[in-house]
């Protein structure tokens, strides 16, 4: 597929996905929603990591309704249906860790599609808005789900309610992102961040994500149970026999991947 939106690299495991359409702060539109959605499958397939981030001073400013005509004609259920859905479900199923590295303003559907990765690193210039209430909407692309979930009831609650800017150092402390860093030192640090995970056991990572995932659903007999099913697949991995060597030789491990 050829990418109009986006970019798209790969280089040592790592997946990167930039959003560009630093004229409209990255705002999502149909091209850029398929465009994204078909990069995260081929990084998940090629990659060992999918990192996504933005070009220019933005990350994503959300739907892009600068086009007045279309905005007011746009069927939103559809949309969410038919484009958001498939690009979020890209991500959340990706069979390798997702990061997303925000490099500003993330706001609307763009700070909840910056919230749906595996881990989110912001710059310390960056903030997360859902603005939806605003302009008369509720949170969609996920917000209503990964809100509460990362940073509780009551501080999701606000949020969407008075759609406030919330600084990228407020998300850390509330939980709802991983970290901030300096902006000085921001792309250096998710980039090792990236090199990282894709250097370390690529089916352990998976099952982590899928048994975090189960938690929120399970109660603690189903959760010990696939706790132990997947600790013991984990068991039978090359990578697993790899870290206990390098752990004895006192080495760096050397991890396949798939």
């Amino acid at each position: 597929m050829q990418y109009d939106t986006i970019t798209f690299t790969l280089e040592d495991g790592v997946a990167t996905v930039t959003l560009n359409r630093p004229d409209v702060m990255n705002a999502l539109n149909t091209q850029m929603r398929a465009e994204i959605t078909d990069a995260v499958k081929r990084g998940g397939r090629d990659g060992r990591v999918v990192v996504l981030t933005g070009n220019g001073k933005a990350f994503c400013s959300g739907q892009d309704l600068g086009d007045r005509a279309n905005a007011a004609n746009l069927d939103l259920e559809r949309t969410l249906r038919d484009e958001y859905v498939p690009m979020l479900r890209a991500i959340m199923d990706c069979p390798v860790p997702t990061i997303s590295a925000v490099n500003g303003a993330a706001a609307g559907a763009g700070a909840n599609l910056a919230l749906c990765a595996d881990v989110v690193i912001a710059s310390e210039g960056a903030f997360f808005l859902q603005a939806f209430t605003r302009i008369g909407l509720i949170p969609d692309a996920g917000g209503t789900w990964f809100l509460p979930r990362q940073m509780g009831l009551a501080k999701a609650m606000g949020a969407a309610l008075f759609a406030d800017k919330i600084s990228a150092r407020q998300a850390d402390e509330w939980g709802m992102i991983y970290e901030a860093v300096p902006e000085a030192g921001f792309d250096a640090h998710w980039k090792s961040r990236a090199a990282h995970l894709a250097q370390g056991p690529t089916a352990a990572y998976a099952h982590v994500k899928t048994a975090l995932r189960a938690s929120f659903e399970n109660d603690i007999e189903t959760q010990l149970a696939l706790e132990a099913r997947l600790q013991g697949d984990c068991g039978k991995t090359r990578d697993f026999k790899e870290g206990v060597l390098a752990f004895l030789e006192k080495r760096p491990a050397k991890y396949e991947g798939r």
